[in-house]
């Protein structure tokens, strides 16, 4: 692997002229404030060291400013009057203004997390508009249902009339994470917005660059003001303001198991209904028949993509005995190969981790491992300037109970671990506190759906992996999370249902 640092600047005039404005501000009841408190805290971009700009850092009153405009948002004539299909058409416009800024936003995208920026401008940002073209087309399709009843009593000459409505949940806290944050954002504010709820956007401090630009573009959009609101800050003051205010009827929160209990206990207050995507240890499992060029690309690229920094990376790798040299070796080739450099410098594969901080947990796992006898077959270095970039890491040797195969690393480290049996394999598999994803590699269709069927996750992909749509839900199982987004199931968590019954 290579590490080259230049520098890039962003080309599309829309970041240079975000990026202009060093001064952001919260974004509540359609306007753009400073912080009640004045405070202040700067974004950088990981590469390179550089500032970009100042955030406004939320307060504990700012966020009850943000929630009662939300709520006054809810009740209001423009957005509770406004009709189903006018909703639809609204997230289509906001889609439609995600794809004429995409490079704009890709652009801001990589600056702020660091990722590669055609990961941003090819992927994930495109993804983000599909996400409100795709819950647009639900806003008109929230149907209640007639019931026919068998109750017994009823005056004389009456009918019973009973009927379901489907009614949006209230005020949303938002809280996303900091490995995707333009798709993370769309991925809750599309459905509750479809739903006809109304949303506090908290992003994560260190990746809130392209949630305040997709703010300005809802407001061009035509959204309603205090519809959606967006303050910037931090976990212990924002988020914690957020999950146990009152007046929040529901948090959706992608981030860690650790953060997750503790909104479980926040939302204890008036029982929030809560959408919970925390950790993962995803396994892929590599059948001896599988194709070896599909399956060394498609689990590099399930675990070293986005610099391993993906709830879903597929860290624990199971090759059968027979191929487990192969599969190191492929993998540890693919490492090598690697490019690492400036997330906007097009010749590159991998950028930086997000921050140093993080750079030195992944650190922290492998010296830890190989200290405990695992053994570093590729990678397994920070490096750059400022240490945030962290060398694609595979690793053999290792015992189920190293922390680095129990913990959630969040990084490009991968575990390779030969077996003999699928059985065994399947064992190892679920030998985890988390189930939110899995990928299965083999020619085999009825091994194939066998594993499937035996794997504790919330997805599991065969001959792929890290494959995403806005149709197909996405969620956890065990302590990888409640509920699920995407698809059908992602605009239940958003929705209510009352049951009308009439004597007529």
């Amino acid at each position: 692997m290579t590490l080259s640092i230049r520098l890039f600047e962003p080309q599309t005039a829309g970041a240079k002229s975000f990026l202009a404005e060093k001064q952001k501000k919260l974004l509540i009841g359609g306007q753009w404030l400073a912080a009640s408190g004045g405070g202040t805290f700067a974004s950088h971009d990981p590469a390179s060291g550089r500032h970009l700009v100042d955030l406004a850092e939320a307060t504990a009153a700012d966020v009850n400013a943000a929630v009662a405009a939300a709520r006054t948002a809810f009740e209001s004539d423009a957005w509770r009057g406004m009709t189903p299909s006018a909703r639809g058409k609204l997230l289509w416009r906001i889609a439609d203004l995600i794809d004429a800024h995409a490079d704009e936003l890709a652009e801001l995208e990589t600056l702020d997390q660091g990722k590669s920026f055609k990961t941003g401008r090819f992927g994930e940002i495109p993804a983000s508009a599909e996400q409100f073209r795709y819950f647009g087309g639900f806003a008109t399709k929230i149907l209640g249902t007639t019931i026919p009843t068998s109750i017994g009593y009823q005056p004389p000459a009456k009918k019973v009339f009973a009927y379901t409505t489907r009614e949006p949940i209230g005020v949303v806290a938002a809280i996303t994470p900091w490995n995707s944050p333009m798709l993370m954002a769309a991925m809750k504010l599309a459905p509750a917005l479809a739903a006809g709820c109304t949303v506090v956007l908290k992003p994560a401090e260190e990746t809130s660059l392209t949630a305040l630009r997709l703010g300005e573009l809802m407001l061009e959009a035509g959204l309603p003001p205090g519809v959606v609101n967006i303050v910037t800050g931090f976990g212990e003051t924002v988020g914690a303001a957020l999950t146990a205010h009152p007046d929040v009827a529901k948090v959706a929160f992608t981030g860690s198991t650790e953060v997750g209990k503790l909104i479980v206990g926040a939302a204890r207050s008036n029982l929030k209904k809560l959408t919970l995507e925390l950790g993962g240890k995803s396994p892929a499992i590599v059948m001896p028949d599988a194709d070896m060029a599909i399956t060394i690309a498609g689990v590099a690229r399930g675990i070293f993509a986005n610099a391993g920094q993906v709830c879903v990376a597929g860290s624990r790798v199971y090759a059968h005995r027979s191929i487990h040299e192969q599969v190191v070796e492929g993998l540890a080739a693919a490492a090598s190969a690697m490019r690492l450099g400036h997330g906007l410098d097009p010749d590159i594969d991998l950028g930086p981790l997000v921050n140093r901080k993080q750079a030195d947990r992944v650190a922290g796992f492998v010296t830890e491992g190989a200290a405990d006898g695992a053994k570093i077959v590729a990678g397994g270095r920070q490096d750059g300037e400022f240490s945030t970039f962290f060398q694609p890491t595979v690793i053999t040797g290792v015992r189920t109970d190293m922390r680095l195969m129990r913990e959630e690393i969040f990084g490009p480290v991968v575990a390779v671990t030969p077996f003999d049996e699928p059985e065994e394999a399947l064992a190892f598999a679920n030998d985890s506190p988390y189930g939110l994803a899995a990928s299965v590699w083999t020619e085999n269709l009825s091994a194939a759906h066998r594993l499937a069927a035996g794997i504790r996750s919330g997805t599991v992909w065969i001959n792929c992996h890290s494959y995403f749509s806005p149709e197909l839900p996405k969620g956890g199982h065990k302590e990888s999370g409640w509920g699920y987004e995407n698809g059908a199931p992602g605009l239940e968590n958003y929705l209510e249902t009352k049951t009308v019954c009439a004597v007529i």
